[in-house]
């Protein structure tokens, strides 16, 4: 059983646009943290999404910025979601879905254990997002978890088809784990990530 949603993250040319787009792939994230070496300015991802068909779900990641950002970026970029990362209250969330904005809403798996906030679709990372690193599946064990979330975190082609045995997600999300330098995304990668996540 492979996973129903396959998230690429961390997009930043036409050629690896165009791998995602041609593999079918049900979502593909641009990061807006200038801080990372993944950062496209929206005017970019704007020009971006116009290779990209209706039925390719288009994702922002932000990072620790206000709601008026996030829903004017998401506008700028012509994308749909907002993946949050950060301090976002409830309140937060609501006025950027009044927007006509869907959220995903990531969380490191602490975080994930300590919150009492059920969301509609949830991401649950590693607790150092980025690093590249899979977090114990044991932490999950047992507890019931949303319908739609989706799992992140130190995800490969080489393990993401144990991973999903183990936490049977709804989807999953890569993108350190299809680079073949940090930033830099592989088709090769991506292709082979693809196969094994639909296992």
């Amino acid at each position: 059983m492979g996973a129903s949603f396959i998230k690429i993250c961390g997009l930043r040319t036409a050629e690896m646009v165009d791998v995602c787009v041609g593999l079918e792939v049900d979502a593909i994230g641009f990061v807006f943290a200038e801080s990372s070496v993944r950062y496209l300015p929206p005017a970019d991802v704007r020009v971006l999404m116009g290779r990209v068909p209706d039925a390719v779900e288009g994702v922002g990641v932000f990072l620790h910025v206000p709601a008026q950002t996030v829903i004017a970026q998401v506008a700028e970029a012509g994308l749909g979601t907002a993946q949050l990362h950060g301090d976002y209250s409830a309140s937060e969330i609501s006025a950027i879905e009044q927007h006509g904005i869907r959220v995903i809403r990531a969380l490191s798996v602490s975080e994930y254990l300590r919150s009492a906030t059920a969301f509609d679709r949830v991401l649950i990372d590693g607790d150092n997002p980025g690093s590249g690193a899979e977090f114990p599946a044991e932490l999950l064990a047992g507890r019931d978890l949303p319908a739609n979330w989706i799992l992140a975190g130190g995800l490969t082609p080489q393990n993401v088809a144990r991973r999903i045995r183990e936490l049977s997600p709804s989807g999953v999300d890569v993108s350190s784990g299809v680079e073949s330098s940090r930033g830099v995304k592989s088709g090769q990668l991506i292709v082979e990530f693809v196969h094994a996540a639909r296992g």
